[in-house]
């Protein structure tokens, strides 16, 4: 199973990845900015594993960039307490 199929592994992956960022002195505007970069790919190339990923899918598709933005930011702030740290 892949990573994106399951929400709660999704996270918990997500969490280790900003966990390294911030541990390798990436400030949050630059992990904010990363995130945005992230949530374009994946809108782009992706399609949703599970309902979660859906909602964030179509809510992406249609919000401005600055929407985007703060969707990215929102992502962050869920994930920064997941992962194995």
């Amino acid at each position: 199973m892949s990573v994106l199929e399951n929400w709660d592994q999704w996270k918990n992956f997500l969490g280790d990845r900003l966990h390294q960022a911030k541990d390798q002195g990436m400030s949050q505007d630059s992990i904010t900015s990363l995130a945005s970069e992230v949530g374009d790919y994946l809108a782009d190339h992706v399609d949703p594993k599970n309902e979660q990923q859906r909602v964030l899918s179509d809510l992406w598709s249609v919000a401005s960039e600055e929407e985007q933005k703060a969707i990215a930011s929102v992502m962050v702030k869920l994930v920064q307490n997941n992962g194995t740290k």
